[in-house]
């Protein structure tokens, strides 16, 4: 009875099973962990995330559904063609008011003010 008179610290399978209830643990850690993504690709949650905001290389992600874009930053900032159109006046109440530029007249009467 040889076997029964062993002592366990000689036994090399005691080591094995130490390990594998290590990795157990990483890698219920790592499920975990990947299920609180916001961008998980299981969940049907609308989520917007906005990496180096700012930065000349920002990256913008939309996740809508299951379907997900990403939309990343040239590094010009205001760059485009276009002209002045006119100009937006923020109310006290906090509406805003647009006023066209080719509008001659100094009442701004015609026009619509807007909620934002």
């Amino acid at each position: 009875m040889r076997f029964l008179d062993e002592d366990e610290e000689l036994n090399p399978i005691v080591s094995a099973v130490n390990l594998v209830d290590v990795f157990l643990v990483i890698i219920a850690a790592l499920l975990i962990a990947l299920a609180q993504n916001p961008l998980n690709v299981f969940s049907s949650d609308d989520v917007t995330v906005v990496k180096n905001a700012g930065k000349p290389n920002m990256e913008v992600i939309i996740k809508k559904g299951k379907e997900i874009k990403q939309y990343k930053s040239t590094g010009d900032i205001g760059s485009g063609e276009g002209m002045r159109a006119g100009v937006a006046y923020k109310m006290a109440d906090g509406s805003f008011v647009y006023v066209p530029e080719n509008e001659t007249s100094s009442s701004s009467a015609s026009a619509e003010p807007s909620k934002k």
